[in-house]
């Protein structure tokens, strides 16, 4: 195992519990980083040579070494990995009544670079790091026996594999590719298309939000921006909604969403809009029409910090088209999938863009992701999707 040792006042945050070591953290003068093959399990010393932890390096990346474990006498072997999936196993098994969640969350369960979500008999896994792609195949097996899972597909078609020097991919590693994936959430049953599939497929993150939704919408009118398959809007109609309107501006998850609308015998309420968000809520306004509550759930437009200015502007004019379609007294969720945006940007994004007509908005909670996606307690970072819901008066 080879051995990496950090620069003088570099291990602060290393010592704190964080999982991440940057490259210009390591001293290359006397542990040299480059030609070490990507993944290769390393053991990190602090400044004054003593060990602080396990973890595998990636020479090609900014974040070269990614922690595994503390104990010197622990490097990460099959037994911890196996462990780690079936605690997290667990944790889901007591948070939820059906296998319908996030299984693995990287660094929230202490398993950097894997995430795994779970369709009832079948999985959909990401392996973003070149470290974890190394145990594919002792992970995909420990998968199937913990859960007895048919199905197991990866979709690997993301950037930050390309960031590791890995290939970007989508395949079948157990059993066959079904027809569709299914979703069971506060009741309510969705069918997740192969060829419309996002990521691992659906959402799970803003469970707990759809449910407050949901328990809004009776009797109201609700727009959902950047619907995808209309998991807010689609709850809402079935909590009974008097209407739903869903814009998104992919036609294949248009056609998913009304499908389940149909399913879900509420096809009567629902209108769906192919559009880009913005110009479809600019024709709302052009047509009079007002909402009685408001779900604006964009993709991340700040991805980096250095894009963030850029990025803000998107936020703002977002915010600016959503409240003018809200009614007086209505209710506005809105979100942020981008770290680098946070809370508190939503809402002088939206502060600054209320309608002359209304005084303010009333702040009634915040949105965080569900608890299938946990937060490490010294890793900022992993606190992703933020947001906030509130009252215009």
């Amino acid at each position: 195992m080879s051995t990496l040792q950090l620069k003088k006042r570099e291990d602060r945050r290393v010592r704190a519990g964080h999982l991440w070591v940057f490259s210009n953290e390591i001293d290359t003068q006397t542990t040299p980083l480059k030609g070490l093959p990507p993944g290769a399990p390393v053991q990190l010393l602090g400044a004054n040579g003593k060990f602080l932890a396990h973890g595998y390096a990636n020479p090609q990346s900014l974040i070269s070494v990614r922690i595994t474990g503390r104990r010197a006498s622990q490097p990460f072997a099959a037994d911890q990995l196996r462990g780690r999936l079936s605690e997290a196993l667990a944790l889901r098994q007591s948070l939820f009544d059906t296998p319908h969640y996030r299984w693995v969350h990287g660094e929230g369960d202490n398993l950097p670079g894997l995430v795994v979500d779970r369709f009832g008999d079948a999985l959909v896994l990401q392996i973003t790091t070149a470290g974890m792609e190394a145990w594919r195949d002792s992970i995909v097996a420990m998968l199937a026996e913990l859960s007895g899972v048919r199905t197991i597909l990866c979709n690997h078609d993301i950037t930050a594999r390309e960031l590791e020097g890995l290939d970007r991919e989508s395949a079948v590693l157990l059993g066959e590719t079904p027809a569709h994936l299914d979703v069971v959430e506060h009741g309510t049953r969705f069918s997740v298309p192969m060829s419309v599939q996002q990521k691992t497929g659906w959402f799970y993150d803003h469970r707990a939000t759809r449910q407050l939704v949901a328990s809004e919408a009776q009797g109201k009118r609700v727009l959902d921006v950047y619907s995808y398959l209309g998991g807010f809007g689609l709850q809402a109609a079935c909590a009974g909604a008097e209407e739903v309107v869903c814009i998104d501006s992919s036609k294949p998850a248009i056609d998913a969403l009304n499908e389940n609308a149909k399913q879900l015998s509420v096809a009567d309420k629902v209108k769906t809009l192919q559009n880009d968000a913005v110009t479809g809520m600019r024709e709302l306004i052009e047509a009079g029409e007002r909402f009685d509550v408001v779900v604006l759930d964009p993709p991340a437009f700040v991805k980096r910090k250095k894009d963030k200015d850029a990025g803000s502007k998107h936020y703002h004019l977002n915010h600016k088209l959503a409240l003018r379609l809200l009614k007086p007294g209505g209710y506005l969720y809105s979100a942020s999938c981008s770290q680098a945006f946070s809370e508190h940007d939503g809402v002088q994004a939206a502060r600054a863009n209320l309608p002359r007509d209304y005084s303010t908005l009333q702040l009634l909670g915040s949105l965080r992701q569900d608890t299938d996606h946990p937060v490490h307690a010294a890793m900022p970072e992993t606190l992703y999707l933020t947001g906030f819901w509130a009252k215009m008066i």
